[in-house]
Parts: structure tokens; sequence; C-alpha cells
């Protein structure tokens, strides 16, 4: 399952050249990410109060592409490329069309209140295996 999310660039997502900055491009996946675990039916709110779980990136793999400009119209394509019982990894692609501008690698993890890693929950793993 690929799942896709829209947005606009906006004048304060770029630089004096009118390109997006880019560390904007975490932003967008951030984003993207937010709406996909959303969208798969995880409130990580309730995750947060049932469980003392959240979510945290433990490692990004970034290829820059081609730049963004201000208007352009995005889509950010998320993908599960693997999920074990601590880490979750996404591919995530950002596009203008169907040019590839950005893409990424996301490694997940799930950290108690305390900081320390935990298992990711049974229901977490089966929703994203699907």
């Amino acid at each position: 399952m690929i799942h896709q999310f829209r947005l606009r660039v906006y004048y304060e997502d770029t630089d004096l050249a009118g390109i997006v900055y880019y560390a904007n491009y975490l932003k967008f996946i951030e984003r993207a990410r937010s709406e996909f675990v959303r969208e798969l039916g995880i409130d990580q709110t309730v995750l947060k109060e049932q469980d003392g779980l959240v979510f945290a990136v433990r490692r990004v793999e970034a290829d820059y592409l081609s730049p963004a400009k201000f208007d352009d119209q995005l889509d950010v394509e998320t993908a599960v490329l693997s999920v074990s019982g601590a880490r979750l990894v996404l591919k995530q692609d950002v596009k203008r069309d169907e040019t590839l501008l950005f893409s990424a690698s996301v490694t997940l993890i799930a950290l108690k209140e305390d900081g320390r890693a935990a298992r990711l929950p049974a229901y977490i793993r089966l929703v994203m295996a699907e």
C-alpha cells in the first residue's frame, strides 16, 4: 500500500532563490507520516496515554534529487519497507507530478516516556505489515 499526501509549497518553505530549503523536506515527510498513521487507525495521542509510547525517528537516509519551488503542488508517497518487533522502516518519496524530487528511508522506533526503546505493540506491527 502506498499512502498519498498532497501539499503546496509556500513562501515560508523556500530560501532566497525561491526553492524549498532542504530541511523542509523533513517537515513534509513528517506531516505525511502523521497522516499515514492516522489513516491506519493509529491514534498517537491514545498510544501515548494508554501505552506510554511515542514514535521517534531513529535514522533518515535522504537523497535530494531535484528542487521544488514556490507554489509547486507536491505529493508525498509513503510505503512500509519492513516491520520488526522494535522498528518500522518507511520509504517516503516527494514528487512533483511524476518527477521524483526527494527520496528518504526513515527508521522509526517506539520510545517509553523515560526515553528508553520499547517493542512496537502487536496491533501496530499487524496493521503496518498488511
